[in-house]
């Protein structure tokens, strides 16, 4: 019956339910009750005001932006294991919270690692709102990190961004303009970045290209992701916290483009990465299982499909991928 009403405007959305619904929709205040965010009136004297956040402002020290990035961190960390829908509250006012810091602050000094830290968290919580089927709330955060990394003259993160970025072009339908993007991330980063992201950059490309139906610059750019991934099971970067790719990850990345092109070799390479998955990475194993059911379908292998849509579905599921689940339905339908 609310629901009704609250469909048709007869009833307004309280706030107690508002709390409820955000989690299990994944969605920020404003979109779930389709209005702006309130606008506050101007003060006829604003100056005491804006003295008074400038100064709050600067006290952000090193100490601040460390708990700043610990909490992304955190967000992450919960994220990966429990899904996004759960943290739209969470993350929505740690962005606030980094946006306004970031606003208020002065001298260079000042801004640039607060920048930083804006631009890890709004790429973050970009990659979560894709996953929850918001795509123009994942586009804005995404400009916003583009923002914040040409702030803080990051050219990491700027490229990081961009080339994420893509994703949501790609699942707008428009994945050769994604090419496009993460090729221009390549050439903003040029030499400035790190192995490990650059090998990120090669092996997005790959996908961008697998789903614009370009095999040959597809398998180009594997090649290349694979010649710059540096040896070893370490998988953060110490220059972007955003980064989880070593040898193991790459080869479930390079399964999931090969079991785009309907390669058979798909098979192999996303069993091999199975083996050696992190279980606290539940969304990407949900994903792995996905791309493991379209590469027993490029192979007519129909059980071995159902059986790990089966598994995909109950790990997008308890996630609450939106992005994951969308995959699921669309294999389903070939069985």
């Amino acid at each position: 019956m609310y629901v009704s009403e609250w469909e048709n405007g007869k009833r307004s959305i309280s706030d107690r339910y508002a709390v409820i619904l955000r989690q299990l929709m994944g969605v920020t205040d404003a979109e779930l009750r389709g209005a702006p965010s309130a606008v506050v009136p101007p003060m006829a004297d604003g100056y005491d005001e804006l003295l008074s956040r400038i100064d709050s402002a600067s006290s952000v020290d090193e100490s601040m932006v460390q708990a700043f990035n610990g909490q992304t961190e955190l967000l992450r960390t919960m994220d990966r294991r429990l899904g996004a829908a759960s943290l739209v509250d969470q993350v929505t006012g740690h962005l606030a919270a980094l946006e306004d810091a970031l606003n208020f602050a002065v001298l260079p000094h000042t801004r640039r690692p607060v920048a930083l830290a804006l631009a890890g968290a709004s790429t973050m919580a970009a990659w979560q709102a894709i996953d929850a089927g918001a795509v123009e709330r994942a586009w804005r955060h995404y400009e916003l990190a583009k923002r914040a990394a040409r702030d803080a003259e990051a050219p990491m993160y700027l490229a990081h961004a961009m080339a994420e970025q893509a994703y949501v072009l790609c699942e707008a339908g428009r994945p050769a303009l994604g090419v496009d993007l993460v090729r221009d991330a390549q050439r903003t980063l040029g030499q400035a970045g790190s192995s490990r992201l650059q090998a990120w950059l090669y092996a997005a490309e790959a996908e961008m290209c697998a789903h614009a139906g370009m095999p040959d610059a597809c398998r180009h750019a594997l090649d290349r992701a694979a010649a710059c991934i540096p040896a070893g099971p370490e998988d953060r970067d110490p220059d972007m916290l955003s980064i989880f790719l070593n040898s193991s990850h790459l080869a479930r990345w390079h399964g999931n483009v090969l079991a785009l092109l309907g390669d058979d070799e798909a098979v192999t390479s996303l069993y091999d990465a199975l083996d050696v998955a992190d279980p606290t990475f539940v969304r990407a194993k949900a994903g792995l299982h996905t791309d493991l059911a379209q590469a027993h379908l490029a192979r007519d292998e129909y059980d071995d499909a159902d059986t790990h849509l089966r598994q995909a579905r109950l790990l997008a599921s308890r996630t609450g991928s939106v992005r994951q689940r969308r995959r699921v339905d669309l294999l389903s339908e070939q069985l």
